[in-house]
């Protein structure tokens, strides 16, 4: 295929609109099933390219969820608590652990399932059953994988009344090393971002605190990989073999931090005891479980409380602030990366709140040593890695 017709651009003002290889090659995929859009063809190509990577990088099955053009997380195959299950609803799953690949999954989509609603898939190997099971009970736009499994494909296909957005990528395609594009009728030029990310990257420890466990090097990998492809300026948490909170296209570093902070906070917070035991009753959509925990752990909580009857068999009692904090605060070994360097020490104190002990980011601020200093104030550990990540 040499070019795929598109229905409209961003808009559906926005016409007419194709994808295409100028160098007249066939495209790298193979449309499965659906009519993928223009922004759906952004979110693949971002997203294959971010798995792609990450399992080069740390030999795993991985997965992310896509919304817009950045990532909402990225995970690893790696299994999951019984409490985590229950909070990403896939407790109920049969065959989970068998599946890495459903695993990293279950993870990626389970990390931010708010803004995850509608997201678009990409998975680094073959899609497996266990996978298309978890996938086809997700409110989701498409998916982007090396292959399909037959039965899995079928289960896919099944969705959207046939209309599911299914994508084949060939994985060993490689782009060229140059890439354009146009704004405003102009065209920029700019080498491909192949710069490599791993561990080599985490030796250039500047802080009292020189210890990386081999856990806080996983996540810190995952960290940046997932912030090489998040909309700049971008800051990630992770932990426990995925991203937990990433704050994208904010103008100020503190509010990349402030954000991805709050959405690491109510990953966590959604395996409070108090969440895993809201009495929901059994006819209440998954979409409106999501909108109701994302209410009941935020300040607005007394909403949620006030309308109980709509969303529970008994009223529950309420998480307070108190609560939340206390239970944030046991927290500790979540690690941060930032696509460029911290400006001012306030982003390390507002990343302590969300438990961080590890740190990677570029360095080369004139106020470094403020930042060097915060750090140690926390005894946490910090690695200056030389490279910045913007994407745009």
């Amino acid at each position: 295929m040499k070019e795929f017709e598109l229905k409209y651009g961003c808009n559906p003002n926005q016409k007419p609109s194709r994808i295409y290889m100028e160098n007249g090659n066939d495209l790298p995929i193979e449309i499965l099933c659906g009519r993928p859009g223009y922004i759906n063809f952004l979110d693949a190509f971002n997203s294959w390219q971010l798995v792609k990577e990450l399992k080069e990088a740390l030999g795993m099955p991985c997965a992310t969820s896509f919304k817009h053009v950045s990532p909402t997380s990225a995970a690893v195959g790696t299994k999951l608590s019984d409490d985590l299950k229950k909070a990403c609803f896939v407790d109920d799953i049969e065959g989970l652990d068998e599946s890495p690949l459903a695993c990293a999954y279950a993870r990626a989509r389970g990390t931010d399932r708010m803004s995850s609603f509608g997201d678009w898939i990409a998975l680094s190997d073959v899609c497996d059953v266990t996978t298309a099971m978890l996938i086809k009970r997700e409110v989701s736009d498409g998916v982007i994988a090396p292959g399909y499994e037959p039965e899995a494909l079928e289960i896919l296909k099944s969705k959207k009344k046939g209309n599911y957005n299914i994508i084949k990528i060939d994985e060993n395609y490689v782009p060229e090393e140059k890439e354009c594009k146009q704004v405003f009728g102009i065209t920029f030029e700019q080498g491909r971002n192949n710069f490599k990310i791993d561990e080599s990257l985490l030796e250039t420890i500047v802080t009292d605190n020189k210890t990386l466990t081999e856990d806080a090097k996983r996540d810190l990998i995952i960290s940046l990989i997932t912030l090489k492809y998040t909309q700049s300026n971008s800051v990630c948490y992770a932990y426990d073999g995925q991203a937990i909170g990433v704050g994208a296209g904010q103008q100020s570093r503190i509010h990349c931090t402030r954000l991805a902070g709050q959405k690491a906070d109510n990953w966590h917070l959604r395996k409070h005891p108090k969440v895993l035991g809201l009495p929901f009753k059994a006819e209440l959509g998954r979409p409106d479980r999501d909108n109701c925990i994302d209410v009941y752990i935020s300040d607005d909580s007394e909403d949620v409380l006030a309308n109980w009857q709509n969303y529970f068999t008994e009223c529950p009692e309420e998480l307070t602030k108190q609560e939340k904090r206390e239970y944030l605060d046991k927290i500790t070994g979540v690690s941060l990366g930032s696509d460029a360097f911290f400006p001012f020490g306030d982003n390390i104190e507002r990343a302590r709140k969300s438990g961080v002990t590890y740190i990677a980011q570029p360095g080369g601020s004139v106020r470094d040593d403020q930042v060097i200093e915060t750090c140690n104030k926390f005894g946490m550990a910090m690695a200056f890695t030389g490279m910045r990540l913007f994407h745009h």
